[in-house]
């Protein structure tokens, strides 16, 4: 494969425009990449959007050099059946399992790849390349998908949530909501962009903005009595654990 390939999308969802953009980043011509998406509103977008095509999923399957299968893990089987390569996957078929994630889209993705047998080197270059063109890419082995779905996958969420939570708490605390949205997104986004640059690591910039006594450590004293690390691994085993009943 390489990028000349004709590219088949089946499912495009929010992962699967991710994974569009990101072919598209990596230099593949978006007249190659063909879609298969059941909601035709949404085929209409993403053919407009980025000047893709669309066709039906079994023509589109058999016109394809390379395959991406962005389907929810319930409704694999269905597609695979209908397309005729359940029996192959696996098996005669080089398959890559791929988890992103939904910052893919804004170019700031995370992805990790688990590259089966008969996997070709070519093949594997053309899934890392296309990955890493918006945003990083790791290799995991195939048993650690479900912590990988649980860490990154659903990682975003978690991200949100805790969003969600600061801003409300700025408003109980007298801010205007748009206050409270504005100071708690600037202040979570300098933070990120902070540890992404800066080379140190999270607990030494915890430490460097926490004086003893002082508010950042009445704070932190609050998440600990609620224990947090807990609460956040207990989140991320049922994620894990979900991962797995779902596969």
């Amino acid at each position: 494969m390489n990028q000349q390939s004709k590219v088949a999308v089946i499912g495009a969802g929010v992962m699967g425009e991710g994974l569009i953009s990101a072919l598209i980043s990596s230099g593949v011509n978006p007249e190659l990449i063909t879609i298969s998406e059941k909601r035709a509103d949404r085929s209409a977008e993403l053919t407009a959007k980025y000047s893709i095509k669309q066709a039906p999923l079994v023509a589109n399957v058999a016109a394809a050099d390379a395959l991406l299968l962005v389907v929810k893990p319930q409704d694999m089987a269905s597609v695979l059946e209908e397309i005729k390569v359940s029996s192959a996957l696996g098996t005669g078929n080089p398959v890559v399992r791929v988890m992103p994630n939904t910052p893919t889209l804004v170019g700031a993705g995370m992805a990790a790849a688990s590259v089966g047998p008969g996997v070709t080197a070519e093949q594997k270059q053309f899934v890392l390349g296309f990955l890493a063109a918006t945003g990083k890419v790791i290799e995991v082995s195939e048993d650690l998908q479900d912590a990988v779905t649980a860490t990154s996958g659903s990682g975003p969420a978690y991200f949100f949530a805790f969003v969600e939570a600061m801003v409300a708490g700025a408003k109980e605390l007298g801010l205007s909501d748009e206050d409270a949205t504005t100071l708690t997104i600037q202040t979570i986004v300098g933070a990120a962009k902070l540890l992404d640059e800066s080379g140190k690591s999270a607990t030494t910039l915890r430490e460097n903005v926490t004086s003893p006594n002082g508010t950042t450590a009445a704070a932190l004293a609050s998440f600990g009595s609620s224990d947090l690390n807990s609460m956040v691994a207990k989140a991320m085993k049922a994620a894990r654990d979900r991962s797995q009943e779902l596969a």
